[in-house]
């Protein structure tokens, strides 16, 4: 069995994305990485290069500005790179997403256990997203909580949309969900940088001029808000996070007059009654056909995978 990593980055210096971290999360699981790196004006691609790593497949791409509507470019750009992937499966982490050590052999695990069952055409994971700081994180309604993240290689299967997950021609996938967890940091970043990443996020989706109007005026810093209405997160991060997480330099605002969507106290009511009530999500967002959840394959804890 063979296991494919694969990605995309653009501009991950300027931007501040941990993409050297997320590669790294995953090297001692696959057998390869895969990475599409754009047309960069920062040096990524050669940082990306001094990781110095052998499994590390780089591909050089050039960032096609008709593609940046409703983040098309992404999907493109995700599937340059899984189209080169030689795995039994794929595994794919954007720029800004890593995998605890601790999850490497659950993921492991589950390939090797559904390799000869065509059933399933790929695995599901949770999702912790942070926000602000490395110890606040979402959850509220409009957080997605999966999304599809290792795919089986060969039937087709293609980036969804603005690559969010994936599909095969154009119907869902079938999926296991696994007890395995993406650690998403988009929103974790030195406010200034977090200003030049919307500009850069909101280009994609709705071209350079309506980013720049979105975001005007530029020199101002992204503002989080405050921390009161989000949850608290005591775990640890993934070891490869360490000295990122210990250059933090930045803080939350006092009193801050800025109130995010999840700040509105109908949308904690409403989220409330789903997480503690309910049980679930009112018209959840499932870009998938869940086959079940396989809670067999447990947590590894033991020691880190080589």
């Amino acid at each position: 069995m063979k296991i494919s990593g694969f990605s995309f980055v653009r501009n991950a210096i300027e931007l501040d994305y941990p993409v050297v971290e997320s590669i790294k999360s995953i090297l001692p699981l696959v057998d390869e990485f895969v990475i599409a790196c754009g047309d960069s004006t920062d040096g990524t691609t050669e940082l990306i290069r001094s990781i110095g790593d052998p499994k590390i497949k780089i591909i050089e791409t050039v960032w096609n500005p008709e593609d940046f509507v409703h983040g098309r470019s992404n999907a493109v750009q995700t599937n340059i790179a899984l189209d080169a992937c030689t795995g039994d499966w794929c595994l794919y982490l954007q720029a800004d997403e890593v995998i605890h050590e601790k999850y490497l052999m659950v993921i492991k695990k589950a390939c090797e256990k559904y390799l000869d069952d065509k059933r399933v055409e790929g695995f599901l994971f949770s999702y912790k997203h942070f926000w602000g700081d490395y110890r606040h994180y979402q959850w509220t309604h409009h957080w997605y909580r999966r999304e599809i993240r290792v795919v089986r290689n060969g039937i087709g299967v293609r980036s969804w949309q603005s690559a969010q997950g994936f599909r095969i021609n154009g119907r869902k996938m079938r999926v296991i969900q696994i007890p395995a967890e993406i650690f998403h940091y988009g929103w974790v970043r030195n406010p200034l940088k977090m200003r030049k990443k919307m500009i850069a996020l909101d280009t994609v989706h709705h071209g350079e001029n309506e980013a720049r109007r979105r975001n005007a005026p530029e020199h101002i810093p992204f503002d989080y808000g405050i921390p009161d209405h989000l949850a608290v997160y005591h775990g640890t991060h993934p070891a490869v996070m360490r000295e990122r997480i210990a250059r933090k330099d930045w803080d939350w605002i006092p009193e801050s007059p800025v109130r995010h969507r999840h700040d509105k106290l109908f949308v904690r009511l409403w989220s409330w009654i789903e997480n503690e009530i309910l049980g679930f999500r009112i018209g959840e967002y499932k870009n998938y056909i869940r086959l079940g959840y396989d809670h067999t394959l447990g947590q590894y804890v033991g020691k880190p995978l080589e």
